[in-house]
């Protein structure tokens, strides 16, 4: 689905989807086609990439789980 606004994760102007969860206007970075849901949808229904390998990550960069 296509839309228009500003994503509602990281405000980028380019916004391609809605999430069919919570209806967040997102665009492609925030978005998992699989699913059809926002990135933040996914991570609360454990959807998607759970683990991230922290040696893939650039040098100053953490991995935080709440």
């Amino acid at each position: 689905m296509s839309a228009s606004g500003l994503c509602d994760i990281c405000g980028k102007p380019d916004v391609d989807h809605v999430c069919d969860r919570c209806g967040r206007l997102v665009c492609e970075r925030h978005y998992d086609a699989k699913h059809g849901v926002c990135r933040e949808c996914a991570t609360e229904l454990g959807l998607g990439d759970e683990h991230v390998d922290p040696d893939s990550l650039p040098d100053d960069v953490d991995v935080y789980r709440f």
